[in-house]
């Protein structure tokens, strides 16, 4: 049986016909074309379907694309307002905060998710709000350098640009 839903996704009225069981990182890839988030493990272990779900992070493999029904939803390409990056994905690129970059799109949302909520954390609340994310690659030292980075940007007046298609 199919559902209509219909969200925000980065600042734009976005809709759809799903099955009931259809996962909400599936309908922002495959029925948005929105491909920055991953899909990783499909079972909220390794972080890289991360999303904005109302302001707070959420691993969209957890939840039915009819549970975001109404939903305001922020993915990674609503970080960036065309060639504006946000603080964090310039951090990332210059910390070299990533590798193969797989696991980035959902490292930057939870990070954007901790800086929203503490403007100067310290190396272990950094690490502790990325624990819920895999990174095969790069040890993490440069991702944590990297959201450091992001929140000294910030607190210096560094900001993030508005998403596509948000209003004033």
């Amino acid at each position: 049986m199919a559902h209509n839903v219909s969200m925000t996704v980065n600042g734009q009225q976005r809709s759809g016909e799903v099955e009931a069981r259809t996962l909400l990182v599936h309908f922002i890839r495959e029925n948005l074309g929105l491909t920055g988030t991953h899909v990783g493990c499909d079972t909220s272990q390794c972080g890289a379907c991360t999303i904005h779900i109302e302001g707070m992070a959420v691993k969209s493999c957890t939840m039915l694309a009819v549970q975001a029904d109404g939903a305001n939803i922020t993915t990674i390409e609503g970080m960036a307002a065309g060639d504006d990056l946000h603080p964090l994905q310039a951090a990332f690129w210059e910390k070299h905060g990533l590798q193969c970059g797989f696991c980035t799109p959902g490292m930057i949302m939870v990070a954007a998710d901790l800086l929203s909520r503490n403007s100067d954390p310290d190396e272990d609340e950094i690490r502790h709000a990325l624990e819920g994310n895999i990174c095969r690659c790069t040890g993490y030292h440069n991702i944590v350098a990297a959201v450091k980075a992001a929140a000294i940007a910030m607190r210096e007046g560094a900001t993030a640009p508005a998403p596509a298609g948000a209003t004033a």
